[in-house]
């Protein structure tokens, strides 16, 4: 990982639930993330999601 790059975190089943209810959102609705993206940590699958920390703000991806 690069010091210019954000962290990108995988997501357990709860916090899923937790961001989806919050949003009020569906899976598909988030933006997506390719598999072959190299910020990905190790062990993400199609279907997860990541979060991605930058200053200040996160952002959400689903794992296509």
């Amino acid at each position: 990982m690069h010091i210019l790059q954000p962290k990108h975190a995988k997501l357990s089943q709860n916090e899923v639930k937790t961001i989806l209810d919050k949003f009020n959102i569906a899976l598909a609705q988030l933006p997506k993330i390719s598999k072959k993206d190299p910020a990905l940590p190790e062990g993400c699958e199609t279907g997860d999601i990541v979060k991605i920390s930058r200053v200040g703000e996160m952002y959400y991806r689903v794992v296509i």
